[in-house]
């Protein structure tokens, strides 16, 4: 048997078509890297109401409640924080460094409650419940539109020497799109609407814009809203986001907040 012509024809083959395939695998290996950094140099499309240009284009869409009027000069939340002994902010550099805080007693309570508050709302209007990794690799940021490789980074990229390619996310929408990255959902079961409550991570390097109080921190906890849709109509998106507006909207109305 091993001295028929036709077998020793099908081997050599065999080895010709392995060899093919070997430079083809190369091939497509530096055509999918070429085109990869290519792809990633294009931005985010912008939702289409949006004005063209910087906050002076901002358009005013609606106002719901009425800004409080006092009689005295208003505190702003880090002062009454500090006051309440709730918020500690200062005398920080040998602990933790700048843009960092403490949350004590009624502060730390005030943030449980409020992220129990938000996740017990979007429980009741159908949301998947979600707890992400804080740490992913650097494809999964690109993927939502985030260079871990930009010089200054946006992100806080973990040792290479000891963890390849693993960054801290600066919002559980990485974990979430991580989670669906090469994932199939089935057309019958979307939109998936996610609710995922998770520690955020920011470097934030724009120095062109002091910090001050709990604002542009380096951590801080946010539940996040995350959606999945088709694409059968090209409207699903928009009705998603309209429906998460409108569920913005109705926390801050339940919370008693003025907003714009």
């Amino acid at each position: 048997l091993q001295q028929l012509p036709e077998l020793a024809a099908l081997r050599e083959r065999g080895r010709s078509l392995r060899g093919q395939l070997r430079a083809l695998e190369a091939e497509e290996s530096d055509l999918e890297q070429k085109f990869y950094l290519g792809a990633l140099q294009l931005p985010n499309r912008t939702h289409p109401a949006v004005p063209v240009g910087d906050q002076s284009q901002a358009r005013l869409l609606e106002v719901v409640g009425e800004k409080a009027v006092f009689d005295f000069k208003p505190k702003g939340h880090l002062e009454l924080g500090e006051g309440l002994d709730i918020i500690r902010q200062r005398r920080l550099s040998h602990v933790s460094g700048h843009r960092s805080y403490y949350l004590c007693g009624a502060g730390a309570l005030l943030q449980h409650a409020l992220v129990t508050f938000t996740l017990r709302k979007l429980l009741s209007k159908g949301f998947l419940p979600m707890t992400v990794p804080d740490l992913l690799r650097g494809a999964v940021f690109e993927g939502c539109g985030v260079q871990p490789s930009a010089n200054p980074s946006p992100v806080y990229n973990i040792d290479p020497a000891r963890f390849e390619d693993l960054c801290l996310a600066g919002t559980s929408e990485v974990g979430i799109a991580g989670y669906f990255m090469d994932h199939a959902v089935q057309l019958q079961d979307l939109p998936v609407r996610v609710v995922c409550s998770s520690t955020c991570y920011r470097a934030e390097t724009d120095t062109g814009r002091e910090p001050w109080g709990l604002y542009r921190v380096h951590q801080f906890t946010k539940v996040e809203m995350f959606g999945v849709t088709a694409a059968e109509h090209g409207t699903e998106s928009e009705e998603l986001l309209d429906e998460f507006l409108g569920l913005q909207k109705e926390i801050f109305l339940e919370l008693g907040l003025h907003y714009r």
